[in-house]
């Protein structure tokens, strides 16, 4: 009886639970998340590795091989978000992260947002480095 509670226990959470998508390839990715972890963001979610086979089958048709352009945030139901709008989801969790979002939402500071996630986002291997794996991904 016991048994059967805690697969139900675990079934209602990964109903529940956001994945949020990263490249683990990506020296500053990894550091993000390994800070975003620190920090016990938001219990509800948890991260896993583009160049995984959950990451492929989360994203479906919106998977390509190799390197992503942006992270992704993808929602119980199903919905992806991508680059700026899947951090802009996590900040309300985060120490200081409620006023960042109220910076972001401003009219003439959003735009300026969305250009530099681009601009670190399309330079981050040469500013940033590589990581270097060991183990094997699933």
């Amino acid at each position: 009886m016991d048994e059967k509670r805690a697969m139900a226990g675990e079934a209602s959470k990964k109903e529940v639970e956001r994945l949020v998508i990263y490249d683990d390839e990506c020296r500053m990715c990894v550091t993000a998340k390994e800070g975003l972890d620190r920090l016990g963001g938001q219990a509800d979610v948890r991260f896993v590795p583009y160049q995984s086979k959950e990451a492929a089958r989360s994203l479906g048709n919106a998977y390509r091989p190799g390197r992503p352009d942006v992270a992704y945030l993808v929602e119980p139901d199903g919905t992806i978000r991508l680059g700026l709008d899947a951090f802009l989801q996590l900040l309300p969790g985060l120490p200081g992260g409620r006023w960042l979002l109220a910076l972001v939402k401003m009219r003439a500071l959003r735009p300026l947002a969305y250009w530099g996630y681009r601009v670190v986002a399309r330079n981050r291997y040469r500013w940033f480095g590589t990581v270097e794996k060991t183990a094997t991904r699933d």
